[in-house]
């Protein structure tokens, strides 16, 4: 543990308690509380059950979109994607016309609580499932001095200290790198995250998984109680380490398809087409990333950008009209609403009900990988997760004034109570 400084941390205008254990953040990619409800109710956490009777147990809402990189970053910075800017997993540049990745560190606009930790000088370690967070959780950070590490599951046998702080995590784990649609992907950070925790013996540590099997199955099937059973394995190493630990999650997953197992989606491309011409409206889904095998780019969410001229008011009107869609705002109406940056969203924003989605032409998914009837996230039915902590904290409050990205603000505080 460093003992380096006993100072308070601020990142973002929010005050972060120093640890005086390691304060540890895990964010369950994908988890609707039933998964863990279900996963106790059939005996398989035993640790999560000794921590939801020891620690302090409340609902947080995620941000909306309900999509990875908006709330992973949310969770990094402590504050909603109006703050940090990453307000999708991919969007529209309006200055260069073109349809990209948010996965670059050039599109955060705020320093994570990892930076601010590391320059108040703790020992501050990042594991993730997807590399496509890896350079957005461990910007600002410094590899040279052996204070911080922060790798990819999916990339970890190509990891060095120049550019990640460890050489070869795969082969420092004793573990193959996994097939990155798998549990495997996941199991592997949890791994990581109880050696660091023994070896690196950090201050602050944000583990973040995948839900390749919250999009497959649901709460209470094997496969899904399955996997809970292996995260409580970990979790109770992590437990009995010592550590302050945050359980939440970056979104949770509704069923998405129709009676007979087909996907259920509103595509907004076409409608737009079909009343304003081919190509003259442009709609993007933020859930759009190079992982698109067990959600086919379908979530419930989209942004719509128009042609000069239209009938904004016109068109909203109609799309508001489709079975389906519960939400058709404004850019001004949904930033103020979810906090979100006006530049990077379009002239509309759309949010489906519980088990619909929001496609953009028909043509353009490919749904042949999904091998099982469609489970997604993006909008509001998906905000609600867990918020766990192995301390007592009396005035923590609930949902909708708690949030998951408040996880480092309570991780921290019960680090600093130990």
């Amino acid at each position: 543990m460093n003992k380096m400084t006993t100072i308070n941390v601020s990142a973002n205008g929010r005050n972060y308690e120093w640890p005086r254990v390691p304060a540890i953040a895990i964010c369950l990619d994908g988890c609707e509380p039933a998964y863990l409800d279900e996963a106790v109710k059939a005996g398989l956490m035993p640790s999560l059950e000794r921590i939801r009777a020891k620690g302090t147990e409340r609902t947080a809402h995620s941000v909306i979109p309900s999509f990875t990189n908006p709330n992973n970053l949310s969770i990094a910075t402590g504050r909603p994607p109006a703050v940090h800017g990453i307000c999708g997993n991919y969007l529209y540049e309006r200055e260069t016309g073109k349809e990209v990745m948010m996965n670059d560190p050039r599109f955060l606009r705020a320093p994570t609580v990892f930076q601010a930790f590391y320059d108040a000088g703790a020992r501050v370690a990042v594991v993730t499932a997807k590399d496509k967070l890896r350079a957005l959780l461990g910007s600002g950070l410094k590899f040279d001095d052996g204070r911080a590490i922060c790798f990819s599951s999916e990339k970890s046998d190509v990891s060095t200290k120049a550019e990640h702080g460890i050489d070869n995590a795969s082969a420092w784990l004793g573990k193959p790198v996994p097939e990155v649609y798998s549990a495997e992907l996941s199991e592997f950070v949890f791994a990581a995250g109880v050696k660091l925790l023994k070896e690196f013996k950090p201050d602050v540590m944000y583990l973040t998984t995948t839900d390749y099997v919250q999009h497959k199955y649901a709460p209470g099937v094997p496969q899904a109680n399955a996997f809970y059973e292996m995260f409580d394995k970990y979790l109770g190493e992590l437990d009995a380490l010592g550590a302050a630990i945050v359980i939440t999650a970056d979104h949770g997953m509704k069923p998405k398809h129709k009676a007979d197992g087909t996907p259920d989606v509103v595509y907004v491309q076409d409608l737009l087409d079909e009343w304003l011409g081919k190509d003259a409206a442009r709609v993007i889904l933020p859930i759009t990333d190079p992982y698109v095998v067990h959600h086919g780019a379908l979530g419930s969410f989209a942004t719509a950008y128009l042609p000069e001229g239209a009938d904004q008011a016109g068109i909203m009107k109609r799309l508001a009209a489709i079975e389906g869609i519960d939400v058709v705002i404004d850019n001004a109406t949904a930033c103020e609403r979810f906090e979100l940056p006006s530049d990077r969203i379009g002239d509309i924003v759309l949010v489906s009900t519980e088990n619909k989605t929001i496609g953009t032409s028909e043509h353009r998914h490919d749904l042949a990988a999904l091998n099982e009837p469609l489970r997604s996230h993006g909008g509001l039915t998906e905000q609600a997760v867990p918020f766990i902590v192995n301390r007592k904290l009396p005035t923590l409050p609930n949902e909708p004034v708690l949030r998951n990205f408040d996880a480092f603000h309570y991780a921290a505080m019960a680090a600093a109570l130990a």
